[in-house]
């Protein structure tokens, strides 16, 4: 109820006053409050126009709140409130108002002049300024204005301090609600924001498959900021390049694979700081991502996009990628809120990419245990590389000098030398000892397994395909690769053996992405690979790769002081693992095998030590003598006939090569040909000729 000035008798200025002190109890926003301030106070003075300074919204600047009122008297309808913005006036002169002022001619000028002219345009020629609130606010002031000279007295000034501090009690309280009532909204959004992240993260921290992990965190952001599709691009463990993927189902397989080639270089993310912060981007800013991803988010109208980072206080993960087709999708505070929740998802990934790894390792663990234990059971018996001749030892001086090297190594020699034995030398004299030796036989499995066999495959690769398995080349990551019998590889696993020699990437059969090995290779073989690479049989880049640094393993017939010690060690150990006891080997029995040419080499030799154990029923080493009755001569085969032919006339010459009577004018060849066959056959010039 508003008293109006006579009402029950009373001095207008007393019922005004009466009437204001329900003003701070008041609910009404502050226009409101003007317009009853003014239309109450208007019934008990002359005044006519009523602006409050600094009550408008604080946005860093002055503003006022005006109404100018009609005729003062009962009944008199307030015209329109209206705000006034800087720069008609100025709070900085009427700062230091200390007390009601009365200012009797606006024409006369005013230690206020932003005021003052805003007054006089206003219609007023004479004005009352009171200052309004706390000490510590900022500067608040209400000015009254009237038409008439002189219409504000000394005599008034104790009234119009009275209203205006009413007024100002009222528009403190109503201010002081507002802020109350912004706090109470705000601490509301931050419990719903908390507990909306504390939902995602527990939707998300428990899932441990990236691609699950992908359709939880689209499922889940959505509840914190709204867009219509979601890519997750992960950093390789460099993190020069997005390795790792889970895009969004409506995205085609090209498109993901093109991501699959985008560098860290070209995005605007080459600087490691950039992925602290959210990024939103239009399609016109999206040149850095490939073409064919362009097409497509131009195909689906996508209009705007967020980058969000992928981090966790150990490292940068990745980005995760929002898009959508609204124009004002991404405003700032639904940003801030969904950085914060990427936060969550980052700790999420992680655990993932940890339970991944943990669970190669152990899958890891599991093929090697298998695969020694193969390889223990597969084990042809020896412990060390037995014999001291001079080619032996030739080769061992090779090997230790090639050894602590990372250099791929190609072992050449004929059929049961040894040749695998002489790859465990190598990789245990190497820095890589502590890890794997995986020995794959090229020639043992079908050619239509040995793509799997060397890269492994994922479940569901093909039919039969029940679980995953790692490949042979996986299973030598930071260990050695030996490759036995390359020369038996087909033509079309030789291109994919060499991208894999020169990039050290797998591809695992029906897996989506390449997996990165590092080992060092050992091949061996007992084909004439220069031969093959003439007919077209064997890539010549594939050799070039392998024949890095290459040793030839000797065959038995070359180093005949080694049988003795062969014999003896072979004997023993095969009299222990048959519990026999047997401690001596004739003269004559070892004068046959030491005759012996050994087509077979040293494989030959063991097996037949080994039948001979066997059949010995005493101590003595019985070998039967028809075994070994023929002549010790090599099989007739081209190769063995060129190499004779060529030792003859070697030792006829006494080993000299060139010359009008050396052996390559005597067999009429040119000397670097005759050196180049020598090299082929492993003919070398005797230690003493």
């Amino acid at each position: 109820m508003i008293l109006r000035a006579g009402d029950c008798g009373q001095d207008p200025r007393y019922a005004a006053l009466l009437a204001l002190i329900e003003l701070p109890v008041s609910e009404e926003a502050l226009p409101k409050l003007l317009s009853r301030f003014a239309v109450t106070l208007a019934a008990a003075m002359d005044i006519e126009d009523f602006i409050v300074v600094g009550l408008a919204p604080r946005d860093g600047s002055p503003a006022a709140l005006a109404l100018r009122v009609a005729a003062a008297g009962p009944g008199s309808e307030p015209g329109a409130v209206e705000t006034v913005h800087a720069p008609e006036f100025d709070l900085q002169g009427s700062a230091g108002l200390l007390g009601t002022t009365i200012l009797d001619d606006l024409s006369a000028g005013s230690p206020f002049p932003a005021l003052t002219s805003l007054l006089h345009r206003r219609g007023n020629r004479s004005a009352c300024l009171s200052p309004l609130g706390r000490a510590t606010e900022p500067a608040r002031v209400l000015c009254l204005g009237s038409s008439r000279l002189g219409a504000f007295k000394a005599t008034d000034i104790e009234f119009l301090k009275s209203a205006a501090n009413l007024f100002a009690l009222a528009a403190d309280i109503r201010e002081s609600r507002q802020i109350l009532e912004r706090r109470q909204r705000s601490i509301e959004a931050d419990r719903d924001l908390w507990r909306t992240l504390l939902e995602v993260n527990n939707a998300v921290v428990g899932t441990l498959d990236l691609e699950a992990l992908r359709r939880a965190i689209a499922v889940n952001m959505r509840r914190v900021i709204a867009f219509e599709q979601t890519n997750l691009a992960l950093l390789d463990a460099d993190g020069r390049r997005f390795s790792l993927f889970s895009v969004d189902p409506d995205v085609p397989e090209d498109a993901g694979r093109a991501l699959a080639t985008l560098r860290i270089e070209d995005t605007p993310f080459r600087d490691p700081k950039a992925l602290r912060a959210p990024l939103v981007l239009e399609p016109r800013e999206m040149g850095f991502v490939p073409e064919v991803i362009q097409s497509d988010a131009l195909f689906r109208s996508m209009k705007r996009f967020c980058l969000l980072p992928l981090t966790t206080p150990r490292r940068i993960l990745g980005v995760l990628a929002l898009a959508s087709r609204s124009d004002d999708a991404f405003p700032p505070g639904a940003v801030d809120r969904a950085a914060q929740a990427a936060i969550q998802v980052a700790i999420a990934i992680e655990n993932a990419m940890a339970f991944e790894e943990i669970a190669a390792l152990k899958d890891r663990l599991s093929e090697e245990k298998l695969y020694l234990e193969e390889e223990i059971r597969g084990w042809n018996g020896f412990d060390e590389i037995v014999g001291e001749s001079a080619a032996l030892q030739r080769v061992l001086a090779q090997l230790r000098t090639v050894a602590g090297t990372e250099t791929t190594v190609l072992l050449l020699g004929e059929t049961g030398t040894g040749k695998e034995l002489f790859a465990r030398a190598i990789h245990n004299l190497s820095g890589r000892r502590s890890r794997t030796l995986v020995a794959v036989n090229c020639a043992a499995s079908p050619e239509n397994l040995l793509e799997s066999e060397w890269f492994g495959y994922e479940r569901g690769a093909f039919t039969g395909a029940l679980a995953h398995k790692t490949g042979r080349f996986e299973l030598a990551d930071k260990g050695t690769l030996f490759l036995d019998e390359v020369g038996d590889i087909p033509l079309h696993l030789q291109a994919k053996l060499l991208r894999v020699l020169q990039e050290h990437e797998i591809e695992r059969l029906g897996a989506a992405r390449p997996v990165r090995v590092d080992f060092r290779l050992v091949a061996a073989t007992n084909a004439d690979l220069q031969s093959m690479v003439n007919e077209k049989k064997f890539r010549s880049d594939l050799f070039y790769r392998l024949n890095v640094f290459p040793i030839r393993i000797p065959p038995l017939r070359e180093r005949p002081d080694d049988i003795p010690a062969l014999v003896g060690c072979f004997t023993r150990r095969y009299a222990k693992r048959l519990k026999r006891e047997i401690d001596s080997v004739p003269r004559e029995t070892m004068d046959a095998l030491c005759r012996w040419h050994w087509p077979g080499n040293v494989r030959e030799l063991q097996n037949v030590i080994e039948r001979a154990v066997i059949l010995s029923p005493g101590r003595t080493l019985q070998v039967p003598a028809t075994e070994f009755s023929l002549p010790a001569t090599p099989p007739a085969t081209l190769e063995n006939a060129e190499r004779e032919h060529i030792l003859k006339a070697l030792l006829d010459t006494k080993w000299v090569v060139g010359g009008p009577t050396g052996a390559a004018a005597r067999l009429g060849l040119k000397r670097t040909t005759l050196i180049s066959t020598m090299k082929r056959l492993g003919i070398q010039k005797p230690d003493g000729q």
